[in-house]
């Protein structure tokens, strides 16, 4: 049996449990009375990037943060032929899975950098599941990748560097994976001293583990190729719940992007605001994330 991490520090008021899906352990944590919202981190974070809004929202809404599969104490199954088990769709449906089990069939979403990928593909596949969907400091795949110039590619190098064939990303990585984490986060949180320690530490943790290491890599090599495959076959769909894009001003999303506008080519009824931050408003900005969730949600 995996032992459980609790952190009631960070998340007070929250349980913690394991939740099989589609063949995957996921772990997840629950908190609050409410409407359920679903809350879906990024790379190279785990569930605890909400801690300083996750509480606030427990008074409203009844949350579920899991790790996605890959990450945290979640499982961390092979990529598969084609990186399939990392696609944003597997990725999607592990969670839709989650609420169900947790007795959620339609839920609110939240979803930030790659969890906001996962949150955009399950939009498509299960829109009789999602409510409302909030999309932090994201564009589309693949309009991203359709529009890369130098600059996206000096600002975002790990989009190119991770979906290299394995196990070149993941050796040079292992060679110091603190220093590439730490140096990865640094240069996208643009108010110094927003990521507490303790959490830090867990992100560290969750880091050293080789495992996740590919794991990461397998998400980003997924969205380089079978998710635009997915993307392709859907162009002519669009997300049928009420969408907000939310991105960091001082980043680099919406420096090269018009992040309302590249949304509503992909949904129906889009708004949008920047809020002062770099890439993690949950983590620098969680009062003005608060402020922009309490009002559309």
């Amino acid at each position: 049996m995996i032992a459980i991490r609790k952190f009631p520090d960070l998340l007070p008021g929250f349980s913690w449990r394991d939740i099989e899906v589609n063949g995957v352990r996921i772990r997840t944590a629950t908190g609050g009375n409410g409407p359920p919202l679903l809350m879906l981190h990024g790379h190279p974070q785990m569930h605890l990037t909400w801690h300083k809004v996750a509480p606030a929202l427990a008074k409203r809404f009844t949350i579920v943060a899991p790790d996605l599969r890959g990450y945290g104490d979640s499982a961390k199954p092979e990529g598969g032929t084609d990186h399939a088990n990392y696609s944003k769709r597997a990725m999607a449906d592990d969670q839709v899975g989650v609420m169900h089990q947790l007795g959620f069939e339609r839920f609110m979403v939240v979803g930030h950098d790659r969890g906001g990928r996962v949150a955009h593909r399950m939009a498509l596949d299960a829109p009789q599941s999602v409510e409302k969907l909030v999309l932090i400091d994201i564009a589309p795949t693949a309009t991203m990748y359709a529009r890369t110039n130098m600059e996206f590619a000096r600002r975002y190098f790990w989009w190119f560097f991770l979906i290299q064939p394995a196990l070149l990303p993941e050796r040079l990585i292992s060679g110091d994976p603190d220093f590439f984490l730490e140096s990865h986060i640094a240069g996208q949180i643009k108010i110094p001293g927003s990521v507490d320690p303790r959490v830090m530490a867990e992100y560290r943790r969750c880091y050293a583990d080789p495992t996740m290491r590919h794991a990461a890599c397998e998400d980003y090599r997924a969205a380089a190729g079978i998710d635009l495959v997915h993307d392709a076959a859907d162009a002519d769909r669009r997300i049928e719940a009420p969408l907000l894009a939310l991105w960091g001003a001082r980043g680099t999303v919406g420096a090269l992007y018009d992040v309302v506008e590249t949304w509503r080519e992909k949904a129906v009824d889009v708004r949008g605001y920047a809020i002062d931050c770099g890439h993690s408003p949950q983590e620098e900005a969680p009062a003005e994330l608060l402020h922009r969730l309490d009002a559309f949600l």
